[in-house]
């Protein structure tokens, strides 16, 4: 995605400058609004900074969430111990020298808190470390006087978030093995095998010998990807950047999604999943004591599924008219029934945050026994089709022989 330079006021009126980086001039318009920043000016940049200022200016990509989670538990630790915020952070940061973007970070964070700002404003400049939902979170902290102890959640969301993604990846890890290896002896086959075992047979049957059927479509196809294979490959890369460009900008990213919530059984596992993560966020925003509408707003960009995040800020423009949102939700087909019936419960006892958090547990459940059945099925399937691929050579190479030798009889 392009970046943009900006210079925009603060809240304190205070001018500030810095990258972002967003799909277009009117995205990355919004996301400083929605950092409590009025834009001055905003272009897009020629090119991008390079290693460190580009790091620093964007919060970096290579800090891992073990390590986020450890900063987190640890000024969390501290400032409840009753070091100021300050010192805290000037002692975290001599102690990430492991880590150098991280710690670019936290001298950033420490001359802006020096400079008056809060430490959520600070954070706020490097949305890809310290997402909405983080900041929020800080600013709520802050306000009521309960830092660490939000810190403490903030850590505790962040280690869920973390087990939930490992999760996923060791789940789909095995199956996506087994299709790289399966899509590599396919070309391997068409290419080097097929016309060796071709070229065996002709000689043994001479230049007019007739093929079975099976046998000479696995000539043809192999001669047709042995002739073009440059071709071929060049088309299968260029269409996959082209796709994956598209996925980046918003309308493309609102089809993928669109069409993955009409792909049998993924659709159920991204549904779980977004589910999962709409009440482990709300339910954390809500308990830190966000109003309801801010949370609705920062949760609907953490689902991670644009169709979902259209429907909370449907939602959230609902609540805002006077509906409950127990109603909202229940109104909406996205959701399964327990979400607004846990909601329902949660406003009639005043027990949002505690009610909420038990559909977040039994969802985040539900998705790894669901991505674990998926795996489950997908293994026998891909050595199914690595089976049939085999059969199918030996067929097209034992069929022509055995004719071959009822000839020489």
């Amino acid at each position: 995605m392009p970046l943009f330079d900006y210079v925009a006021i603060n809240p304190k009126g205070e001018t500030t400058k810095g990258t972002i980086e967003e799909a277009d001039r009117a995205s990355a318009i919004a996301s400083l609004a929605k950092q409590r920043l009025r834009p001055i000016s905003i272009k897009e940049a020629k090119e991008k900074p390079a290693g460190s200022g580009f790091n620093n200016a964007m919060g970096g990509g290579k800090i891992k969430a073990e390590q986020l989670v450890m900063f987190t538990r640890q000024l969390s630790a501290m400032v409840g111990a009753g070091v100021p915020l300050l010192r805290a952070l000037t002692a975290l940061s001599d102690h990430v020298a492991e880590n150098p973007t991280l710690k670019k970070i936290l001298t950033g964070v420490i001359k802006d808190v020096e400079g008056g700002a809060t430490l959520g404003d600070a954070l706020a400049k490097y949305p890809n470390t310290f997402n909405e939902v983080y900041v929020n979170m800080v600013r709520a902290g802050e306000a009521a006087g309960i830092l660490d102890d939000i810190l403490k959640r903030l850590a505790l969301q962040q280690e869920k978030n973390s087990t939930m993604r490992k999760k996923i990846k060791s789940s789909m890890s095995y199956p996506i093995v087994l299709l790289v290896i399966t899509a590599l002896a396919f070309f391997g086959l068409m290419l080097f095998v097929i016309p060796q075992i071709g070229k065996i047979l002709k000689d043994l049957g001479g230049a007019d010998a007739k093929m079975p059927a099976i046998t000479q479509a696995m000539l043809d196809l192999s001669g047709f990807f042995t002739a073009y294979w440059p071709v071929i490959f060049a088309v299968i890369g260029i269409a996959s950047f082209g796709i994956m460009r598209y996925i980046k900008t918003p309308k493309g990213r609102h089809e993928f999604h669109y069409l993955i919530l009409k792909t049998p059984i993924i659709k159920v596992i991204v549904m779980k999943i977004a589910v999962a993560r709409f009440t482990r966020t709300f339910s954390a925003l809500i308990e830190a004591g966000v109003a309801v509408l801010q949370a609705l707003d920062v949760t609907s960009h953490a689902v991670g599924n644009s169709i979902f995040e259209d429907a909370l800020q449907k939602a959230e423009e609902e609540v805002k008219i006077g509906k409950s949102l127990s109603s909202v939700i229940e109104a909406n087909p996205l959701f399964p029934p327990i979400v607004s019936q846990m909601l329902l419960v949660g406003e009639e006892t005043g027990q949002t945050d505690t009610v909420i958090v038990k559909v977040a547990e039994f969802y985040e459940e539900e998705v790894d026994r669901s991505i674990e059945g998926l795996s489950e099925i997908i293994e026998p399937i891909m050595i199914v089709i690595m089976g049939s691929m085999v059969g199918l050579i030996a067929a097209s190479v034992m069929l022509p022989i055995a004719s071959l030798s009822q000839n020489i009889k």
